[in-house]
């Protein structure tokens, strides 16, 4: 199953991961980060299990932010 793995702490608050995938990412209001809804965080690094149907806007995402911090794993 594929996951998205979001390095938060180097977030710079675009706002591009929220345009392309809302389902999965709000911005943060106390700091303006990106956070990934639902997402678990593991030592700083947050990750969450998506289906397959949800991984085109999640790639989307992670090739539209600017400081490379969104990957996608299968």
């Amino acid at each position: 199953m594929p996951k998205i793995i979001h390095y938060r702490k180097n977030c710079i608050g675009c706002n591009s991961c929220v345009e392309l995938d809302p389902k999965n990412w709000k911005m943060c209001a106390k700091d303006g980060k990106a956070d990934l809804i639902d997402g678990k965080n593991k030592k700083g690094i947050y990750q969450k299990e998506i289906n397959e149907i949800e991984k085109e806007n999640a790639q989307k995402a992670a090739d539209s932010c600017p400081v490379n911090i969104i990957k996608i794993e299968d």
